[in-house]
């Protein structure tokens, strides 16, 4: 990543900023972008040549001016890296099934995770194509299961999966890339807050690793889709969620009767 200029949308949140710290590690320029804008520059103050961002997703000048601010100051972008989302306590709390739904939630989820998401690539596909660089959405494994909880923020993940591929398959011919990353339940200080532990216990039984995934494991597979390793990939979803997504439901109770019987 020597030279690459990326931006972090979410960049000094949990995941957002353990990919902001990974790839300035491996020399990228990276513009910390977040709607806690004093959190972003706290951290774009801890790494090497990073500029702090003030984004609001749910204004098309805000997403424009980021894309603008950052190529004027670094004078190119090679990254978009899509990973803010409408994600906190008391939204998660709030986005259950479809018929308990509050619209004014399911417009503000789609406005911020898919419009903006969208309004964000639009902007960035211009200078990505003089550099041939690539977008990484950050989607869910949610995006791709069924759910008692969520249906909001999963089917706008689902609709960036979508968005994804048709990027990537109208762009390619320009050189440029458009990749998905699907993180499960990930350990963040968010997550923490709006999961109490017999939610997360669950889903931990239901991994197929002996815990759940850090942010630093999403920022990995991140970076990979990021670098030119990843070159022949595009329009793809790296799934990062520990194995939950790859099994038969109802994993953990087999492992507990099964465990019983050998015991």
């Amino acid at each position: 990543m020597d030279g690459k200029v990326v931006i972090i949308t979410g960049g000094a949140g949990g995941i957002g900023g353990a990919t902001a710290r990974l790839l300035t590690q491996r020399g990228a320029k990276v513009a910390i972008a977040d709607i806690a804008f004093e959190a972003a520059r706290t951290l774009a103050g801890e790494l090497p040549g990073a500029l702090a961002i003030e984004l609001d997703l749910e204004r098309q000048d805000s997403i424009e001016a980021m894309i603008a601010d950052t190529v004027t100051h670094f004078g190119r972008l090679d990254v978009l890296h899509n990973n803010a989302a409408l994600l906190g306590p008391d939204i998660a709390r709030n986005d259950n099934d479809v018929e308990s739904m509050d619209l004014a939630l399911w417009d503000r989820t789609y406005a911020v995770n898919v419009r903006g998401t969208m309004i964000g690539c639009r902007a960035a596909l211009p200078h990505l194509r003089e550099t041939r660089g690539n977008i990484v959405n950050t989607v869910s494994n949610l995006a791709l299961q069924g759910h008692i909880i969520q249906a909001a923020y999963s089917s706008s993940k689902a609709a960036i999966i979508q968005m994804t591929r048709a990027i990537a398959a109208s762009h390619g011919i320009h050189g440029v890339r458009c990749n998905a990353v699907a993180p499960g339940m990930t350990m963040t200080p968010a997550l923490r807050e709006a999961f109490p532990p017999p939610l997360r216990e669950a889903v931990e039984g239901e991994t197929l690793r002996d815990q759940l995934g850090e942010p630093e494991d999403i920022a990995e597979a991140a970076a990979f889709l990021a670098s030119d390793a990843a070159r022949n990939i595009t329009g793809q979803v790296l799934v990062c969620d520990g194995g939950c997504a790859s099994h038969v439901p109802g994993i953990a109770p087999f492992r507990a009767f099964f465990a019983g019987e050998h015991a």
